[in-house]
C-alpha cells in the first residue's frame, strides 16, 4: 500500500467512521492538534536521559491515551464505529493528578509566572503544554458544535483529560528543571 492516496488532494479527508469531511472541519482540527501534541511528546521522550525512565514511561502512557482521544475526535459520534472505540483508562486523570502531587511535593511553591525554558527536556514539556492547551480549545469548539448528548459526554472526558494533561506538563517541566539543577526563571514585569 502506498502512503499517498491522492484522496485528500481536494481538501477532504476520511474519518474512522467512513465519512469524508473538509480538512477545515472542527473535528479534523481537534484530532490534528492532538496528533501534533503526541509528536511533541515524542520529542520530549527522546530528549530524556536514562535517569528519567519513570518520566519516559509516563510520557509513553500519555501518548497511548492521546491515540484514543484522537480516534474519538476522528469518528462521527452518531455512528456504530464511535461505540466500538477503545475507552480511556478511567484512572488516567487520577494518575496524572497523583503524578502532579508527587512532583509538586519536591518543588518550591510558585510565586508568580515563570518563563518556559531551562533544560531542553523541560522546554519540550513547556511546548507540549502549549500545544495541549490548543488541542483542548479545539476539542471544546468541536464538542460545543455537537448535537448528540451521549457523544458530548464521552468527548467531554477528552476535554477533562487534556485540561489535566496541560497541568501535568507544566509541573513536569518544572520538575525536569529541578532534576537538572535549574531554577524556574521568573517573568520580570518591568520595562524592557
Amino acid at each position: 500500500m502506498k502512503i499517498y492516496t491522492r484522496t485528500g488532494d481536494r481538501g477532504r479527508t476520511g474519518l474512522f467512521s467512513g465519512e469524508r469531511v473538509s480538512k477545515a472541519d472542527l473535528r479534523v482540527s481537534a484530532y490534528g492538534t492532538v496528533d501534533e501534541l503526541n509528536s511533541v511528546l515524542g520529542v520530549l521522550a527522546a530528549s530524556l536521559g536514562r535517569e528519567s525512565a519513570r518520566t519516559a514511561e509516563g510520557v509513553r502512557r500519555v501518548q497511548s491515551d492521546l491515540f484514543r482521544l484522537g480516534a474519538w475526535f476522528a469518528t462521527s459520534p452518531d455512528t456504530p464505529a464511535f461505540e466500538e472505540l477503545p475507552a480511556l483508562d478511567p484512572g488516567a486523570v487520577a494518575w496524572m493528578e497523583a503524578e502532579i502531587d508527587r512532583m509538586e511535593s519536591a518543588l518550591p511553591p510558585l510565586r508568580g509566572f515563570i518563563l518556559p525554558g531551562g533544560h531542553p527536556a523541560a522546554a519540550w514539556a513547556h511546548l507540549a503544554r502549549a500545544v495541549c492547551r490548543r488541542a483542548e480549545r479545539r476539542g471544546v469548539a468541536f464538542v460545543q458544535d455537537l448535537q448528540s448528548a451521549e457523544a458530548e459526554t464521552t468527548l467531554t472526558r477528552a476535554i477533562v483529560y487534556l485540561n489535566r494533561l496541560s497541568d501535568y506538563l507544566f509541573v513536569l517541566a518544572r520538575d525536569l528543571n529541578r532534576l537538572a539543577g535549574l531554577e524556574d526563571e521568573p517573568w520580570e514585569q518591568g520595562d524592557s
